[in-house]
């Protein structure tokens, strides 16, 4: 094993309470040395709940403690380069919540920064990409279990307050300003990477998106269309606006021998073939990020490849620029 990962989180809000922040310590050569958050209280409240050595409420005086190698940045999207690029700067590898930014410019300027350390290493938060469930569907798209895939549909429709989105006082994700749009920058993020890391390069993507209810500021119904260069093509719809019993998160993915159907927020994958039908249950890891943290401190040890890199999420950033185009 490499040198030691001595961790300082950006921001350690809802995300970091389960999902990310105590994986950290439960992983071999990791560590998590500092917490940061603008609000000192509450900043202080987490690093005491969860054993944490340090805490700030200013980031550049914790990229300033030393023994710290690599930065968590997990604050709204609006701060993301912004953070990104300073501890680029500072000399840290970077790991960055999703969506890396709130738009696709923002993302090739912290993409840039990253060409200019070539020492520095960043990862982006798609997590999914690790998670055993979304591997198996990789697995069974590979072992051509449908055959050629033709088409996927990807239905994710929620009420004006999904049940998906964490209650917090501020609702940032509705705030364009903060979050880059509303809970389609939130969850869609997910779903889409995971149709890049499924199906490769895309060739081309359009769609619109519109505010049908005007309950905030942010756009409620986004569709949008991919077509990847091996032919495969995605249709997506987002809708915030729905009533409670017509809520759905699915993803179908149909191919020439029969179809396998998921949800991106849920826990099991069905098939349904010519010789067999089927549905698996999974338990998901009680921190959902802890197998893509694994992943980073041996990226960042210089023992695996990078998880999801920056190029990779400027295609998604330029992905949902697409399809949050108003109609």
């Amino acid at each position: 094993m490499g040198d030691t990962i001595n961790w300082g989180i950006i921001g350690c809000g809802d995300v970091t309470e389960k999902k990310s922040g105590p994986a950290f310590n439960k992983i071999a050569g990791s560590n998590l040395a500092a917490v940061m958050r603008r609000d000192a209280g509450k900043a202080a409240d987490y690093a005491l709940r969860h054993g944490v050595g340090n805490w700030y409420s200013d980031a550049n005086e914790l990229m300033k403690q030393d023994g710290l190698n690599a930065i968590y940045i997990a604050t709204p999207p609006a701060s993301h380069m912004e953070y990104a690029i300073s501890a680029l700067n500072k000399g840290f590898n970077v790991y960055v919540e999703k969506p890396v930014t709130r738009n696709a410019a923002e993302a090739r300027q912290i993409a840039e920064a990253v060409k200019q350390h070539p020492s520095q290493k960043l990862t982006v938060a798609h997590y999914r990409r690790a998670v055993p469930m979304f591997l198996k569907v990789k697995q069974l798209l590979e072992s051509e279990l449908i055959g050629e895939v033709r088409s996927v549909q990807i239905r994710m429709w929620q009420s004006r307050k999904p049940a998906l989105i964490a209650n917090v006082a501020d609702n940032w994700r509705v705030q364009p300003e903060l979050s880059g749009g509303g809970y389609f920058h939130d969850l869609a993020p997910h779903q889409l990477d995971l149709m890049l890391f499924y199906f490769g390069e895309p060739e081309h993507y359009n769609g619109f998106s519109l505010n049908q209810s005007n309950t905030t500021p942010a756009d409620d119904h986004v569709c949008g269309q991919i077509l990847f260069k091996n032919k495969i093509v995605v249709n997506g719809s987002w809708c915030f606006n729905v009533a409670e019993n017509q809520t759905t998160d699915t993803c179908e993915i149909i191919g020439t021998k029969g179809k396998i159907t998921f949800p991106f927020f849920g826990n099991y994958i069905s098939w349904k073939t010519d010789e067999e039908e089927q549905t698996l249950t999974f338990v998901h890891p009680e921190h959902i990020q802890r197998p893509m943290i694994e992943k980073i401190v041996a990226f960042f040890n210089d023992e695996g490849p990078n998880p999801c890199s920056i190029d990779e999420a400027v295609v998604l950033m330029d992905i949902l620029d697409a399809f949050t185009t108003h109609c």
